[in-house]
């Protein structure tokens, strides 16, 4: 067996583990990530949820039920958090706007609104109420974008098809990326003579340079565009993920890819490695301390059997909500399904409670009451509880 040592090991590439390692990473830490594949933020919008309850954002933190663990972290943290994603985005080229002061809206696929608190400057121009003229660009061919559902919703939009070569978002924003590409599609845009006052796009304006290239449109067309995001697979939310996971490398990370981990090491109260497979042979990773930011059920953080749900790394105690009757509403389309409180429960620092590991820590999805889509708190509470985790993993390691 090969063993290989680090200060600390995160396990989960979302925006919770990538936020920890790089804070952590940061302070000279020796930190790696384990990551069995890519994370749900792939299959997000790319914006930032605070908590959408609220035309302000930390007014609707205040009223979250006690046991939501955004009330673990200080309101000084949250804010540090939000301003550090801030610097981070911007030297990293994928500039965010917005602040923890007011929510803003985004124009969703079907038509309708969504509440968020930062978004990509790509999709600052997004109208916040009916009255802005919108004109839809959409491409042939493409099947996860459909102008008519906003059309229907919009009596002030129209729309205009372009033959891009492409009929994916994957293929169409790596077409954007083409200087030649770009060009030509300008031109175009420049001839139909669109009279609407904004221009809206779905989210395939480059893989990694989507904020210059929406500003050499807005500048040749000399009218406000902006992204809508699409289905998954999302564009945006590769671009986040992309972001965080090459600004965590810059600052000395490594990540373990496609490493799932299978089995753990522990003396007495101390979790002393995780082991993996690499090409068949074991590699047994050591640490002073872990970080568990492995998400909930569709990140694989937690698993649902018949009549319990459970933690299949460190076997942490689980808060299973009742029985399995009540972990979904007879509505499916309900925001208040029981399973969403489903987690672990942590302490003030960050630690599962009722767990004896004492150098183990928890953030992200994983954790327990959160109630994601209820409370419209998915990468803000990531951001905050990765930050805040890492600072509990620094003081005990030190």
């Amino acid at each position: 067996m090969s063993v290989t040592q680090h200060d600390v090991i995160i396990i989960g590439a979302g925006v919770a583990g990538l936020t920890a390692g790089a804070v952590l990473a940061e302070k000279g830490c020796n930190v790696a990530l384990v990551a069995k594949g890519e994370p749900t933020a792939c299959l997000s919008t790319g914006c930032i949820d605070i908590c959408s309850l609220d035309h302000e954002p930390l007014h609707g933190i205040g009223h979250l039920p006690e046991e939501h663990p955004y009330h673990l972290v200080a309101r000084a943290v949250i804010r540090e958090a939000v301003d550090r994603f801030g610097k981070i985005t911007d030297e990293m080229g994928l500039p965010y706007v917005g602040s923890l002061e007011t929510n803003r809206r985004i124009l969703a696929a079907l038509g309708t609104f969504k509440n968020t608190c930062l978004v990509p400057s790509t999709m600052a121009a997004a109208p916040q109420d009916e009255k802005d003229d919108l004109h839809i660009i959409t491409f042939s061919g493409l099947k996860d974008f459909y102008p008519s559902y906003i059309i229907a919703r919009r009596g002030n939009a129209s729309f205009s098809t372009y033959e891009a070569g492409a009929d994916t978002t994957m293929g169409l924003a790596a077409n954007f990326e083409r200087h030649d590409f770009l060009e030509k599609f300008i031109l175009w845009l420049e001839k139909i003579k669109i009279p609407e006052n904004k221009i809206a796009f779905p989210a395939v304006l480059g893989l990694e340079s989507a904020a210059r290239i929406a500003q050499k449109i807005e500048s040749s067309v000399g009218k406000k565009i902006f992204e809508i995001p699409t289905i998954p697979p999302s564009m945006p939310g590769r671009r986040l993920f992309n972001v965080l996971k090459d600004y965590f490398r810059k600052k000395g990370g490594v990540i373990y890819w496609s490493w799932p981990v299978s089995g753990v090491e522990k003396a007495k109260n101390i979790v002393e490695a995780v082991i993996t497979p690499s090409d068949g042979r074991p590699q047994s990773l050591n640490a002073k301390a872990f970080i568990l930011a492995s998400g909930s059920f569709v990140g694989g953080g937690l698993h649902a059997r018949r009549d319990t749900i459970v933690e299949n790394i460190f076997n942490l105690p689980v808060f299973v909500p009742g029985k399995r009757d009540d972990w979904f509403d007879s509505d499916y389309f309900a925001l208040n399904h029981g399973i969403g409180k489903a987690g672990i429960i942590a302490d003030s620092s960050f630690r599962p409670k009722e767990a004896p590991w004492e150098n183990v820590f928890v953030c992200g999805g994983i954790l327990a009451h959160t109630e994601v889509l209820k409370n419209g708190c998915g990468h803000g509470l990531a951001l905050a509880t990765g930050h805040a985790a890492a600072a509990s993993c620094l003081e005990y390691i030190k």
